[in-house]
């Protein structure tokens, strides 16, 4: 399998899927298969579920198309497509009926298991500076614990328009990248494929969203990307193995990681749904959707870039001796990617200069209004003069200990 067929699988993938979400969206309204506006959430009206069904027709479509299912890769292409399967059924039933959270994990748990019992395991893993570490029985259920993990964090960070299909479809495709260079073809032609049909999802969930994927759709996505980790890079016998599928996927797993904090924070079920994922904090503080979602696809695209370039840059002989020049390239590189995460970060703590702007203003004017405090946030946002606000309000606490 080749670059080639992974081109030519990602386009099969795109087509199919955005053929057929406008069926799956029918299929969806017709079953009651409808998300409602909530308060936590961003949506304005009703819009079907289930996009995760086109998207694994496309996926299922385009493997048989471009993948080879000899002896050798067979058994662990086949055990992929039916975990999808397994998986995209459990969401679907989600979707519909909501199901109790202990309830989904057992079907992501059993969904995640079919591969990993037809040999999409990984049984150790080289780690920089430590060397080989060999999971031994351990692997097996170490696998399916990470591909669940990567299925949730996807499901968790699903809350506005074209955001989890935009991630995904940005991180398979640096997966495809990496899977190539370690000689992975067929992981290579899978992330690709799980590409095409996330973009071609895309077309209809792009704000203003006509669809939604649902659990059916994240909880698929992330299978798939887990899936394509193992296969692709954390199986292999690569040093960074097993850094390239954290810092391609930072951005979900941070937002998922930040939200279950805050939830064990406030003794909340780490299960129940809240309004602090990033998405839901750049809308607190003036972003459209559109604005959120691409300036979370950037932070995604130079995260993804970063790992490709871990792979592609000479900063090492493999021997343990750095490259001066070459090394000096990646630091200059990995320092770009943590400024752009700062910026971001730094643009979310709005909402903590927000409180303190309050605080100022009230102080100044007892008589300042909600809708004034709200237009010089913005102004400051707008502006970049955040540390004008800072500078400002430092002699005021800030409230709830953050």
């Amino acid at each position: 399998m080749t670059e080639l067929d992974a081109v030519f699988a990602l386009v099969a993938a795109f087509a199919v899927a955005a053929a057929a979400t406008p069926l799956s969206s029918r299929f969806a309204r017709a079953v009651g298969a409808v998300d409602q506006p909530r308060e936590r959430g961003l949506a304005v009206g009703e819009t079907p579920l289930l996009g995760g069904l086109a998207m694994l027709a496309a996926i299922l479509i385009s493997s048989l198309l471009f993948l080879d299912f000899g002896v050798v890769l067979g058994d662990r292409l086949r055990g992929i497509l039916i975990g999808a399967v397994a998986i995209a059924i459990v969401g679907a039933i989600d979707d519909r009926f909501e199901l109790h959270a202990a309830v989904k994990l057992l079907g992501q748990i059993g969904a995640a298991s079919i591969p990993v019992a037809a040999g999409v395991e990984v049984g150790n893993i080289t780690l920089p500076f430590i060397g080989a570490v060999d999971f031994g029985g351990a692997g097996a259920p170490i696998t399916v614990a990470g591909i669940v993990a990567v299925m949730n964090v996807v499901n968790l960070s699903d809350g506005i328009d074209g955001l989890a299909a935009g991630v995904c479809a940005i991180s398979a495709a640096a997966f495809a990248i990496i899977a190539f260079d370690l000689q992975r073809g067929h992981a290579g032609v899978l992330a690709a494929v799980t590409a095409g049909a996330a973009l071609g999802f895309l077309v209809h969930n792009f704000h203003p969203a006509s669809a939604f994927m649902g659990d059916c759709g994240s909880n698929l996505l992330g299978f798939m990307l887990g899936c394509v980790a193992v296969e692709g890079a954390v199986k292999t016998q690569a040093v960074l193995a097993l850094v390239f599928p954290l810092v391609v996927l930072a951005v979900p797993f941070l937002d998922t990681t930040f939200v279950v904090l805050k939830r064990l924070k406030y003794r909340r079920p780490i299960y129940s749904a809240d309004a602090n994922h990033f998405h839901h904090r750049f809308s607190r503080i003036g972003f459209s959707q559109r604005r959120t979602v691409l300036y979370l696809y950037g932070w995604t695209i130079c995260l993804a870039g970063f790992a490709v370039a871990l792979r592609f840059v000479p900063y090492s002989d493999n021997g343990g001796r750095l490259d001066p020049l070459w090394s000096s390239v990646l630091g200059a590189l990995g320092l770009l990617v943590l400024a752009a995460s700062f910026y971001l970060v730094y643009v979310l703590e709005i909402l903590k200069f927000k409180r303190l702007n309050t605080i100022r203003l009230r102080r100044v004017r007892p008589d300042v209004s909600d809708a004034e405090i709200e237009a010089d946030v913005q102004r400051a946002m707008g502006t970049g003069e955040i540390d004008a606000i800072r500078r400002e309000t430092t002699e005021f606490p800030a409230v709830d200990g953050r």
